[in-house]
């Protein structure tokens, strides 16, 4: 399937690695023009590079620095000015016991998971308004709809992002600027195999994946985790000319871990 991205500029906050890198990398199979973003120069560097050898030609370009901070985003902003496509993936999340997070964790993950997509989409809407097309993307979680008891703080930053895209997207109605949150379920990145490696006590990955999904999240339908391409894949067509009356939506892609029918 052709999604006519080939014209566009697409800028994904956290996409030297997981989710947003895969994210990244089908963009850039599409066609667009793609701002890979991660902290330092060198993971930027070799993302870019690994997006080259997967898709020859691909045209990719990257900036290096902590899109939490406003200062940082001021910089990005004035080096890529037009942005038609806007993923805000950066995130963080840990595994805590609500009583053992303090009030700097509380403030640390709004301004990454929440702030960083709020100040990058009030950067680009009002161009993508001007020119009468855009596409915002947050990427949430189903831990947003359902909060899990080890990171209450990431679950309540991933109710904020949904709170977020349904407000911006209300006030781009009849621009042609759509605005959505994707909700992936628990997906296999190292992020996640990171995190893995803390609660599993030293069990092999597949072990632990069978009791996560029998213990943890039982309601998950695909009982594994998702890769980070299956997350893309949603995201890129959302992304698209295709997907023009998609707007205001939270859509999950969560492997059926939520219990709702709606």
């Amino acid at each position: 399937m052709n999604l006519q991205l080939s014209d566009k500029t697409a800028l994904v906050s956290g996409s030297s690695k997981g989710i947003g890198f895969a994210i990244a990398s089908q963009l850039a199979a599409e066609g667009a023009r793609v701002v890979v973003n991660g902290r330092s120069e060198q993971a930027v560097t070799d993302a870019m590079e690994r997006i080259r050898q997967t898709t020859p030609g691909a045209k990719v370009e990257g900036f290096a620095g902590d899109l939490s901070s406003s200062e940082v985003v001021t910089a990005l902003v004035a080096r890529f000015p037009v942005v038609d496509i806007l993923v805000n993936n950066l995130g963080i999340f840990e595994p805590k016991p609500f009583e053992q997070i303090p009030d700097e964790d509380w403030r640390r993950f709004f301004e990454v998971n929440v702030l960083s997509g709020a100040r990058l989409s009030r950067a680009y809407v009002t161009g993508m308004k001007d020119r009468g097309w855009g596409r915002i993307v947050f990427i949430s979680s189903e831990s947003g709809i359902q909060i899990p008891v080890e990171m209450i703080h990431y679950g309540t930053t991933k109710t904020a992002q949904l709170a977020l895209s349904r407000g911006l997207a209300e006030s781009c109605a009849g621009t042609g600027v759509t605005v959505n949150a994707v909700l992936p379920g628990p997906t296999r990145s190292a992020g996640v195999e990171e995190f893995v490696g803390k609660l599993s006590a030293g069990q092999p990955f597949e072990a632990f994946e069978k009791e996560f999904f029998t213990s943890v999240r039982p309601s998950s339908l695909i009982k594994r985790f998702e890769t980070p391409e299956e997350i893309a894949s949603l995201v890129t067509f959302v992304c698209s000319p295709l997907a023009s009356a998609v707007t205001g939506a939270a859509l999950r892609v969560d492997g059926g871990v939520v219990r709702a029918c709606f």
